[in-house]
């Protein structure tokens, strides 16, 4: 079974970390620092299977990588994780552009919208690396147990048919049954953009439970 490394100690991270630990993997979560505050309660509370370590630790250690930190950090955790220690890894994107500057809701970062996407940033950032955007269309508990919700739809995009393929077996031990491959690492634009009308209903509903439905 393979390794899996979490950017990131935010709800998210924890998670989808304890998501995986309870799937039978090996995980570390990665900070700025080898000895976060937040990532030794995570790694405490996880048991033997779980361990942290500063964001170039977790990318040494990961064969696949999941980044949960904020999409106005991303490129600079990316950097400071080392493209070395990415390289020819499969890194799942679960980030979004969000700018929360002038307050709720949040926007999306102007650069990083409609012609060009924070996958394909994270992209060009790592050539090396077989980056695949998913799991950023709804909340953390939807992302782990999606079954629980209905027969939701999830979207891949990526560059690499294998990376998409293997990152889709993992969504499957999430729940995820139907999951569409949207092609490239530029279909992240469309994927991103749908977060201001995953805004819109969370807060029209006060419930972040939900996902999103393709019939075909």
């Amino acid at each position: 079974m393979k390794k899996i490394a979490i950017l990131g100690t935010g709800i998210v991270g924890n998670t989808i970390g304890t998501k995986l630990v309870r799937l039978g993997y090996t995980v570390m979560m990665g900070s700025r620092t080898n000895n976060n505050s937040k990532a030794t309660a995570w790694v405490e509370a996880s048991g033997q299977n779980a361990s942290q370590g500063a964001f170039s630790d977790a990318a040494i250690f990961g064969d696949i990588i999941l980044n949960c930190v904020k999409g106005e950090v991303s490129l600079d955790v990316l950097r400071s994780a080392g493209a070395e220690n990415l390289s020819g890894k499969i890194l799942i994107d679960i980030s979004n552009p969000l700018d929360f500057s002038r307050g709720m809701p949040p926007t999306l970062l102007p650069g990083l919208v409609n012609t060009y996407s924070l996958g394909e940033a994270i992209q060009d950032l790592l050539p090396a690396t077989r980056v695949v955007k998913t799991l950023n269309i709804v909340n953390c508990e939807v992302m782990v147990d999606a079954s629980k919700y209905g027969d939701l739809t999830m979207f891949v995009a990526g560059n690499d048919a294998a990376a998409k393929q293997e990152v889709g077996a993992l969504l499957q031990q999430f729940g995820w049954n139907d999951i569409l491959d949207l092609g490239d690492i530029r279909n992240a634009r469309s994927t991103e953009m749908m977060l201001p009308v995953w805004l819109s209903i969370f807060i029209a509903g006060q419930n972040g439970h939900f996902g999103f439905k393709v019939v075909r």
